[in-house]
């Protein structure tokens, strides 16, 4: 049964940073793409960031760029995003989710490529 679950969310200030994580069973992770994405409320899903199976290329959003990364490690199975400066306009629900078979990622992630989408992790900034 093909699985996700995230995890790591919390509350934080705004300036610091937090670690989420996506824990995938019933597949094997490293053959697929995988996506980030986020929904606060009143707005729509959006993607944050994504990183290919294959050849590695990551992208980012332009909300994301230069204080988030995302990152593998395949031997546990996991793919991380390394959220750094939040601010306050980040806080929503973070959910991650594998890219179709054959999927190949590019600019902007798009939520219509990714499916099996996990219960999603809290992400609450505040001072």
């Amino acid at each position: 049964q093909v699985q996700l679950v995230e995890s790591g969310g919390g509350l934080v200030q705004p300036g610091g940073s937090l670690r989420l994580s996506c824990a995938a069973s019933g597949f094997t992770l490293d053959y697929y793409a995988i996506g980030w994405f986020r929904q606060a409320p009143g707005k729509e899903r959006e993607g944050v960031s994504c990183i290919s199976s294959a050849d590695g290329s990551i992208h980012y959003a332009d909300s994301a760029q230069g204080r988030f990364t995302i990152s593998r490690d395949n031997a546990k199975n996991t793919v991380y995003l390394q959220m750094n400066s939040l601010k306050p306009e980040d806080p929503a629900i973070y959910y991650c989710a594998p890219g179709f078979m054959g999927l190949k990622v590019r600019r902007p992630c798009r939520e219509e490529e990714y499916d099996y989408w996990g219960q999603g992790t809290q992400v609450t900034v505040s001072s």
